[in-house]
């Protein structure tokens, strides 16, 4: 009898180039180095999302794969848009990932806040399981350097004294 093997998993991955800085215990993202804060990261780094649990909004996971109700397995991108477009449909499909506190973890989908706020998480790259940081906001002038998903879920600043005026 064969050996059946774990199936291949996959985290949406969006690369970015930018620094990671932590001020006033958040970790910001930036297009260039601000001055002031210390920073944990920068060059090219790997941007993931968390999805929380409905009623425990403490706690994420970032989906590797998702095994629709069909018996379909789904990884990264398809993943993602599986969830995001057609979640709803099938809330007995199983997403699979590691949670924001390290644990791996299978649950169904209907246990999943689709519609609240996503976490974003920082890697130093793409095969690294532990997030650097959980980034609370983007200091950028220039959007368009950085995926539109990220801009979607991250408060986004012009400068750190905007964010600072806001916060």
């Amino acid at each position: 009898m064969p050996e059946e093997s774990e199936p291949y998993r996959a985290p949406i991955a969006e690369r970015v180039t930018g620094v990671v800085t932590l001020l006033a215990g958040a970790a910001l993202l930036s297009s260039r180095k601000l001055t002031v804060g210390e920073t944990i990261a920068q060059g090219e780094l790997v941007i993931r999302y968390g999805i929380t649990y409905l009623g425990k909004p403490h706690v994420t996971i970032v989906p590797d794969l998702v095994v629709a109700d069909y018996g379909e397995l789904l990884r990264g991108e398809e993943a993602w848009r599986f969830l995001m477009d057609k979640g709803h449909l099938y809330p007995r499909a199983d997403v699979c990932g590691r949670r924001n506190d390290g644990q791996e973890d299978m649950v169904a989908l209907k246990q999943l806040d689709l519609d609240g706020p996503y976490d974003v998480y920082v890697y130093g790259r793409e095969s690294e399981r532990q997030p650097l940081a959980q980034v609370s906001a983007l200091i950028a002038v220039d959007r368009a350097k950085f995926p539109r998903r990220l801009a979607r879920h991250l408060s986004t600043f012009a400068s750190l004294d905007q964010w600072r005026a806001d916060g």
